[in-house]
């Protein structure tokens, strides 16, 4: 069975002032669109869960540990992560991690949490 996992940063870290950010957005849409996701990524015979991650020393540390716990054929990062430049730092930080934890795991991107099944399915079956 495929295994997706789903990497974002925890919604109340989040700045919603940064323009790099879709306009609107907050942690309660992002909330409802990991769910919605991850709904969507089961509906399609996939395992799929969600690692939220703090915007600090503990991300790597916390995407390992999860890499740890199963074996994944895609991971999806958010674009919460990796959009925003200050978060570049948490971006390498994340990718590197995951590069280590799943060398044979895809990689993929979303836009924002709704499209995040459709991101992995350009990676897996």
């Amino acid at each position: 069975m495929t295994r997706v996992l789903l990497i974002g940063q925890v919604p109340e870290t989040v700045d919603f002032t940064n323009p790099a950010l879709p306009p609107g957005m907050s942690a309660e849409k992002i909330h409802a669109g990991v769910v919605q996701t991850l709904a969507d990524m089961r509906s399609r015979g996939w395992e799929a869960e969600n690692c939220f991650i703090h915007p600090d020393a503990t991300a790597g540390p916390t995407v390992t540990q999860a890499l740890s716990a199963a074996t994944y054929d895609c991971v999806v990062i958010g674009a919460g992560v990796r959009l925003p430049p200050p978060s570049l730092h948490l971006f390498e930080t994340v990718l590197n991690a995951v590069h280590k934890a799943a060398p044979r795991a895809s990689i993929a991107f979303n836009t924002r949490p709704e499209d995040s099944a459709d991101a992995a399915a350009r990676w897996v079956g």
